[in-house]
């Protein structure tokens, strides 16, 4: 059993390095990305997020790359890159930093960086890259991806761990650190990562992050929280909310788009979120509780993508085409539906 279960791992690891390799421009729709674009990108390139006080945080800007190279706008993709660029790459150790508000001077209000940021950002560019022939862009994600191994990649306990950020997290900077966000692991950029830089075990690093998932399982349904203690085992993090959130919902999502199928891992994330079969939900750890139930598009269709994946079945009409709400939800359909029309026409 344990030999099948190391097959199906090896096999998962294949599939999704494949996948990220076979990533092109071209899977978001057109329309969707102008409706997007206009809802939330200003004519500067500033990637909105409309729910946070109209800040703008790298994160954001790393989506925003993201979406347009695979919506194959160039000139998009190059205006968000520009206000990234000179707004938020102000830092000495080539990460960005993370927030940015209009409404303070300077606009920078926290110039700690934020690795998940950091890694939709130099994903993006490694992507454009190659994908579009653009050796300036290239050179900055090597850049910033030997960046991101250097300051956020540490070995704890015989694993390796992603740092939600240089400062705040570490076993020096907290009691119960390291502490880590499994919503941070984008498994599929790792694969693209590990061939432009050899300095950071990012194969290594996907595999851990998929062992750190299954250990995290808790509560009575048996989903991971956003915050948790690396200390010794894996636990709620003090002075985080104990709950499956906001940020840990989309870890389905981050495991499908690289090709990870393991109905071991995904089908107790499916059900654990989706207590009533349809739609996500915010969950307490380790109580079970639904603290709040979502019915945006942008979170019900993480679950139905899951049914897609593992059953074939089809995607609920409401899902299925795109109509901007807010900015996170938003951003979470859009890539959704991008690998739904990549890799599961048959769902739609």
């Amino acid at each position: 059993m344990r030999r099948y279960g190391l097959a199906l791992s090896m096999l998962a690891i294949l599939c999704s390095t494949t996948m990220a390799q076979n990533l092109k421009a071209g899977q978001v729709r057109p329309d969707d990305w102008q409706a997007y674009k206009s809802r939330f990108i200003d004519e500067r390139g500033r990637v909105i997020d409309d729910a946070n006080g109209n800040i703008s945080h790298s994160e954001g800007q790393g989506y925003g790359l993201l979406l347009s190279y695979l919506a194959n706008n160039k000139a998009d993709f190059d205006l968000i890159w520009s206000f990234t660029r000179t707004e938020f790459l102000l830092r000495d150790d080539g990460l960005a930093v993370w927030k940015w508000d209009p409404n303070s001077k300077p606009h920078v209000t926290d110039s700690n960086n934020a690795s998940d940021g950091d890694i939709l950002i130099a994903y993006a560019l490694a992507l454009a890259g190659s994908g579009w022939n653009r050796n300036d862009l290239a050179a900055t994600a090597r850049t910033m991806v030997g960046a991101i191994g250097k300051a956020n990649v540490i070995e704890q306990q015989g694993r390796l761990l992603l740092l939600p950020a240089v400062t705040g997290f570490s076993e020096s900077d907290r009691e119960d650190g390291p502490v880590v966000n499994l919503s941070y692991w984008i498994f599929e950029a790792f694969p693209k990562f590990a061939s432009v830089d050899n300095t950071t075990d990012w194969t290594r690093l996907r595999k851990d992050g998929l062992s750190l998932i299954e250990a995290a399982r808790g509560g009575q349904r048996s989903l991971p929280a956003d915050w948790l203690s690396a200390k010794t085992m894996l636990r709620p993090a003090k002075g985080f909310k104990p709950e499956f959130g906001y940020n840990a919902l989309r870890i389905p999502l981050y495991m499908m788009r690289a090709g990870i199928a393991d109905a071991g891992q995904l089908r107790p994330l499916r059900q654990g979120m989706s207590p009533n079969g349809t739609g996500a939900a915010i969950v307490g750890i380790p109580s079970g509780n639904v603290t709040e139930t979502l019915n945006d598009p942008g979170y019900s269709i993480i679950p139905a993508l899951i049914d897609c994946v593992l059953d074939k079945k089809k995607l609920p009409e409401s899902v299925t085409s795109f109509r901007p709400t807010l900015y996170y939800p938003s951003t979470l359909h859009l890539l959704s539906l991008s690998f739904v029309y990549s890799q599961h026409s048959e769902c739609l």
